[in-house]
């Protein structure tokens, strides 16, 4: 069965929007050691001001840095109250914040422009969209495929730098990475898919749509923030998260603000959590409060947890494993098993479960994780 171009290119983005989401979390939990079980507030956040504000005639990137803006507000708001406390006291709050979020917009008037108000529970529609009203024109197709080869040249460097690290560790301990090569090998294949894909759909203008166009955007925003990400955790600011994670006390004793750093580590990881709202909401092109549902935190921590915590390459791996699971049992289940679709989405939940306690038991730090980094439960 070959594909539809439509399709993988809604499967790319909606892979990106939730590899952006998670190093957002991965920089609150697996980095600082902070447990957020509320952090799709942050997303519905980014997402309601990037496109409110966009019905009030804001420009479209303008709009959604404002809402990563708010977003990084909301945390500084939620940390100011909370992280002077035990941890588990941020873990009840943003659970509770993220509801309290989804149920102000479920029942609130919105304005949606030219003086009308609309009610949260029906949602919002027919707002602005990247790319909705431009033609690809041979300029525009020519910048856009450049952005996407110099995005696909980047990963693979970046790509051969992870494997000739994981060589010379193993010439070191005079052992074979095998699973480090086969890992590089799968890595390189799906980036060539992705680069294939976003290259298909621009070479061919009949096909191009807005969401090709988002495609785009979204995979260089991608690789700016793990770019930026990786450089502040190898820098002096994210030993000092680390440190905070380990044993907070070590820290002060050497004269760091610890709830200041905890304090910008909410507000970054909201940031970006806020940012990957508005991608959401343009790849939805319709936003309703149900799509903020906890469901989502909780599947970002599942990412995070298979790919390992406080490693940014394990956040990448742990969202592609994750939508390769869901979409493959989407199309596989329907003809092994007899359930309706209600019961055939409980099971998938169910197995993915399964599957987690599972590597929990095996391999407690991820696929990519270090055991010794491991922060939850102490």
């Amino acid at each position: 069965m070959i594909l539809p171009l439509g399709y993988l290119v809604s499967l790319i983005i909606f892979i990106s929007v939730y590899a952006l989401f998670g190093l957002g979390l991965n920089l609150q939990w697996g980095f600082t050691g902070l447990i957020n079980f509320g952090h799709v507030a942050f997303m519905a956040v980014g997402a309601y001001t990037t496109v409110l504000l966009s019905l009030q005639g804001v420009p479209l990137f303008i709009a959604a840095l404002i809402g990563a803006a708010l977003a990084a507000l909301l945390g500084l708001l939620v940390g100011i109250s909370t992280l002077r406390l035990r941890e588990d006291y941020l873990a009840i709050v943003t659970i509770g914040l993220s509801e309290m979020i989804r149920l102000i917009v479920n029942n609130q008037e919105l304005p949606v422009g030219n003086g009308q108000w609309r009610s949260g529970v029906f949602g919002l529609q027919g707002f602005p969209l990247p790319f909705s009203n431009v033609t690809l024109n041979p300029l525009l197709q020519f910048f856009l495929i450049a952005v996407l080869t110099g995005i696909a040249g980047i990963g693979g460097w970046q790509l051969w730098r992870w494997m000739r690290k994981k060589l010379q560790q193993g010439k070191m301990s005079q052992s074979t990475p095998i699973a480090s090569l086969i890992m590089g090998i799968i890595g390189g294949v799906l980036g060539l898919i992705v680069y294939l894909v976003g290259l298909l759909s621009l070479l061919d203008a009949n096909s191009f749509t807005y969401k090709t166009g988002l495609m785009v955007v979204l995979l260089l925003v991608l690789t700016v923030v793990f770019w930026a990400l990786e450089r502040l955790v190898k820098a002096p600011w994210g030993r000092v998260l680390k440190a905070i994670r380990e044993d907070e006390q070590v820290p002060k004793a050497l004269g760091k603000n610890v709830f200041w750093y905890k304090l910008q580590s909410l507000m970054l990881g909201g940031a970006i959590a806020g940012f990957a709202g508005a991608f959401y909401a343009w790849q939805l092109a319709t936003v309703y409060p149900d799509n903020f549902q906890p469901q989502i935190t909780f599947d970002a921590w599942t990412i995070i947890i298979l790919g390992g915590a406080g490693n940014n390459y394990g956040t990448l791996l742990g969202t592609i494993i994750f939508w390769a699971y869901f979409e493959g049992t989407r199309f596989v289940l329907p003809g092994l098993l007899p359930f309706d679709d209600a019961r055939l989405g409980a099971f998938r939940i169910m197995v993915i479960g399964l599957l987690l306690i599972i590597l929990m038991m095996v391999r407690p730090q991820g696929i990519l994780g270090k055991k010794e980094e491991l922060t939850l439960g102490k």
